[in-house]
């Protein structure tokens, strides 16, 4: 089976794909690294440039796990295609990083972590970055 991770260049995101390969590694899974942008502005934080996947697959190359690296741009938000993207390999799991967030925030800005864990047919995995300091 498959363990999808979604990736994003941020400490939420190392932190998530730190916790796939671990997963990975424990269940003998292969792993499917998924980063990708609706390209409906200019400048994404949240798609990664080429240094940043390259970072990613020299630490996965190191495991010496099964790996998929998949990025595109276009189509649906985030938790949509992470979702999608776990439906059709039939995922064992989703793995997700998440920020540290007010009740408030997420309330009035939504939340893709939320739509995921709602949404997922599979188990799905959240963790949290280490805090700063």
């Amino acid at each position: 089976m498959t363990i999808v991770v979604g990736y994003v260049p941020k400490p939420e995101g190392r932190a998530a794909l730190r916790a796939a390969v671990e997963e990975a590694d424990l269940r003998g899974e292969q792993l499917h690294v998924l980063n990708t942008s609706r390209g409906d502005a200019y400048v994404d934080p949240s798609y990664a440039s080429p240094e940043d996947l390259a970072e990613v697959r020299g630490l996965l190359e190191e495991t010496g796990l099964t790996f998929e690296l998949e990025q595109h741009v276009g189509g649906q938000n985030g938790a949509d295609e992470v979702v999608a993207t776990a439906t059709r390999l039939g995922a064992s799991l989703i793995v997700i990083g998440i920020r540290r967030r007010s009740p408030t925030g997420k309330l009035v800005f939504g939340s893709d972590a939320q739509r995921i864990l709602l949404e997922a047919e599979c188990p799905v995995l959240s963790v949290k970055a280490p805090s700063a300091g």
